[in-house]
């Protein structure tokens, strides 16, 4: 680098600069070196998530992976605390949001997902707590089927993953409190193949 008469420096390219001070009118032999590395650093410019566990698992963990810049990046789920790793373990089924930075604040990365699985019981009292049931985190398969069957194996409804979903009565009929059976087809994001799931939930009034 050329000598200069100015405190301030400007670098495009990463690496390590060594400065020397000197008296610029040669009356001292006095002079001071320090070196500086300059790390270069940019916004990823891709953001992959992979779903690590099957849809319906006991639990529910993904890996976000940044790329395609330079820097150091750290990782947020939903609104939680900012972290180096992209792993996240345990998670809610429904609904999530992974955001990416670079830690010198180049630029942030935002993708969403959702995680499969179904909801336990539900109470169509009338009121606004789970008034109806569906399977949660399958609102982007709007072709996969969902069929709810009483514990005799009777079909009673056949909704939409889209949908509202079930209000608990066949033909206007509210059903009474009980067990009913579901049946899902569906592609499972973990590796892509299309599956079927077979469970029950609960219905209480």
């Amino acid at each position: 680098m050329e000598q200069q008469q100015t405190a301030t420096v400007e670098v495009t390219t990463a690496g390590t600069y060594s400065v020397t001070v000197i008296d610029a009118n040669n009356e001292t032999n006095c002079s001071y070196s320090d070196s500086v590395t300059y790390e270069a650093s940019s916004a990823p410019s891709l953001l992959d998530i992979q779903i690590t566990t099957p849809a319906f698992a006991d639990t529910h963990n993904v890996i976000a992976t940044a790329s395609g810049g330079s820097g150091v990046y750290e990782y947020q789920l939903d609104d939680g605390e900012w972290q180096e790793s992209g792993e996240f373990l345990d998670l809610q089924p429904g609904e999530h949001t992974v955001t990416v930075r670079d830690n010198n604040g180049c630029g942030e990365l935002v993708r969403t997902f959702e995680l499969i699985d179904y909801m336990k019981f539900f109470t169509p009292n009338g009121d606004e707590y789970h008034p109806t049931w569906n399977i949660i985190g399958l609102r982007n398969q709007p072709g996969a089927k969902i069929y709810i069957f009483d514990r005799y194996g009777k079909l009673l409804k056949q909704i939409s993953p889209a949908g509202q979903g079930w209000d608990g009565t066949f033909n206007g009929v509210p059903m009474p409190s009980n067990d009913y059976w579901f049946r899902v087809e569906y592609v499972d994001p973990f590796d892509g193949s299309p599956k079927e799931f077979i469970n029950h939930f609960t219905l209480k009034r």
